[in-house]
């Protein structure tokens, strides 16, 4: 055996025993803390789901990290979507939750919020949701009939919320009479603000917020459901339409389904646009594993909190859809923002 043969097999041999004692690659893991930022103010719907997911969420990333919500109202939501586009740490540490407003608020508002929730990084969402228009029961606003006939007031939280968005559409395409006033921070004030008797009602409150953050106002027939914002009628309101029964034109249910896209993943949560693939892959699949734990949906069950999940790559799929509507869908609808 020449010199340079066995030099190479000794090197060889050194080799293979070394890696045979050298420690296997570290898992990708969090070990440090994440906030959940909420594009809402404490106690509203946002916040509430929020806290729920927090509340179990971390025994399944690995890492085990301690899971903490911070809320961060603004704008209708936007000022959360800009800092998880902008600011948020890509590491895995930051998660933000929203309403629909802030999705579709890069398509047809009137402002240049400065991000695409195309690109944000999805990691699910807790349920499938729809939008209730409802009026105080001591109003005299009984069915969507009524607002076609005189003015109503609802409360609204800032533009590009739905709240400040469906009264727009409604005006529009059913020749409503609804009258915004807004500027509310968020779903508790707009509460207050229709038991004082400051406003009417408010258009739209997603079921799934209702039912946890003011629960009694449906078991006490408290409010009225006018029309839902949604594809078709629901059972748990009959004889409310949905508002895609009430266009006659085609152009009208475009838009319409527009507004309506983001329901179809209610309460979802996303991380900061570029996250790496192993991140990604590490929180969806944590999300995933927490919405089928068995405490995690007993709690939510004592909260009556609905659950529909979808998964990350789902609700990904979703947002690059909305954001591949028609342009004169978009159009027509950033005409009817234009202030």
């Amino acid at each position: 055996m020449t010199c340079l043969r066995f030099c190479l097999l000794a090197a060889l041999s050194i080799s293979l025993g070394l890696a045979a004692f050298a420690p296997a690659r570290a898992e990708e893991t969090i070990d440090r803390p994440v906030t959940i930022y909420v594009a809402g103010t404490a106690g509203g719907g946002i916040d509430l789901y929020a806290r729920l997911l927090a509340r179990h969420y971390g025994r399944h990333v690995s890492g085990k990290p301690n899971v903490t919500v911070q809320v961060m109202p603004g704008a209708g939501g936007i000022r959360a979507a800009n800092y998880l586009a902008e600011q948020a740490p890509r590491d895995g540490t930051a998660i933000a939750t929203f309403a629909s407003g802030p999705i579709l608020e890069p398509l047809i508002g009137t402002r240049h919020p400065g991000y695409d929730m195309s690109q944000f990084t999805w990691l699910g969402a807790l349920t499938r949701d729809i939008g209730l228009c409802v009026a105080s029961a001591t109003s005299p606003f009984k069915t969507i009939d009524d607002v076609r006939k005189q003015q109503m007031v609802v409360a609204g939280t800032g533009a590009g919320s739905e709240t400040d968005t469906w009264p727009v559409v409604l005006n529009d395409v059913l020749g409503t009479k609804f009258k915004l006033v807004t500027g509310y921070l968020g779903s508790q004030e707009t509460i207050l603000a229709i038991e004082r008797g400051e406003a009417h009602g408010r258009c739209v409150f997603s079921y799934s917020a209702l039912k946890i953050a003011k629960p009694g106002w449906l078991r006490e027939k408290k409010i009225n459901v006018l029309v839902l914002t949604a594809l078709e009628p629901h059972p748990d309101f009959p004889g409310v339409p949905a508002v895609v029964q009430l266009a006659t034109r085609a152009e009208d249910r475009q838009l319409l389904e527009l507004m309506i896209g983001p329901s179809a993943m209610g309460r979802p949560f996303a991380a900061p646009p570029g996250l790496p693939a192993e991140k990604t892959a590490l929180l969806r699949r944590a999300f995933d594993a927490t919405v089928q734990d068995p405490e995690f949906r007993a709690e939510a069950a004592k909260l009556q909190a609905d659950l529909a999940p979808t998964t990350g790559e789902m609700v990904q799929q979703l947002v690059v859809r909305i954001y591949a509507t028609p342009k004169p869908v978009i159009a027509r609808a950033k005409r009817l923002f234009t202030p």
